[in-house]
């Protein structure tokens, strides 16, 4: 993130808008815009690109809270939401759609700051665990496949599986390619055979 954070405040009443800035500018060094209609509200935030969403509503529904927090976008960036009440279960689904941090009990200008710290520490938190999780799903992706395709070259050529994986891995030296996609060709051609 650039040293300027970017942040978008959503914010319909305009003396709560000019307090959240104020607040902010008095926090640290950012690049504030607002906006004020929270209708399209997904495309004025692609259009802006921010680091940072900041919402502030009283009293949020569940389809209300859902469609904010998606319009953000919280897969792309921390989005922390101020709400006045919250009903019995709110907080829970907005964390389930993302939000870094749910602030209940309005926004007070002195926890700006903090909150803000929170959500995108949690914000990179779950972005780490995404990327491993993404990473773990893939590697046993591809030892399925390893393990297809040596069992594959082991019926055909009746060898062990020691063998059947030094033989992928010398096809794949020869062609300068990791073993899971030889694996994959060979698993890809046979099914094309059968």
């Amino acid at each position: 993130m650039p040293d300027a954070l970017s942040i978008i405040v959503v914010e319909a009443d305009r003396e709560r808008a000019f307090m959240i800035v104020d607040g902010l500018r008095e926090a640290g060094d950012f690049e504030i815009h607002v906006i004020a209609d929270p209708s399209g509200l997904a495309r004025q935030i692609q259009l802006r690109d921010p680091d940072v969403v900041l919402i502030d509503i009283e009293n949020p529904s569940r389809d209300v809270l859902e469609e904010l927090a998606l319009a953000s976008g919280p897969q792309e960036r921390p989005v922390a939401m101020f709400v006045d009440r919250s009903a019995e279960g709110l907080s829970s689904a907005a964390v389930e759609a993302g939000v870094s941090a749910y602030v209940v009990d309005g926004l007070q200008p002195a926890r700006l700051k903090p909150v803000l710290d929170a959500a995108i520490a949690r914000f990179r938190l779950f972005q780490r665990m995404r990327t491993e999780l993404a990473e773990t799903k893939r590697a046993l992706e591809e030892r399925k496949v390893i393990d297809r395709a040596k069992g594959m070259i082991m019926k055909a050529r009746g060898i062990g599986e020691d063998e059947a994986y030094a033989l992928l891995r010398k096809a794949a030296m020869d062609q300068n390619k990791r073993v899971a996609e030889v694996a994959q060709a060979l698993v890809t051609a046979a099914g094309l055979l059968s």
